[in-house]
């Protein structure tokens, strides 16, 4: 699951605090830095590389694992 305080703490650091600041940080598009600061779409292996560059938040940080519902371990 994307989590994305990580990346807005990271963001907001450098003085980015709207979408359009992560669009032109991470020169992406206006809809792809919309869907990624709201939390719509995780970011892609590609921009998760871009986000570590800038913001040095890494993926690992951006994308969270998530218990299997039920509270129950997934088998092996």
């Amino acid at each position: 699951m994307y989590d994305r305080t990580a990346l807005h703490t990271a963001a907001q650091t450098l003085g980015d605090r709207r979408p359009v600041d992560l669009q032109h940080r991470l020169k992406v598009a206006r809809t792809t830095a919309w869907r990624l600061w709201h939390g719509r779409n995780a970011p892609s292996a590609a921009l998760a590389v871009r986000v570590e560059a800038h913001y040095g938040v890494n993926a690992a940080q951006l994308i969270k694992t998530t218990a299997p519902a039920g509270g129950e371990q997934a088998a092996i």
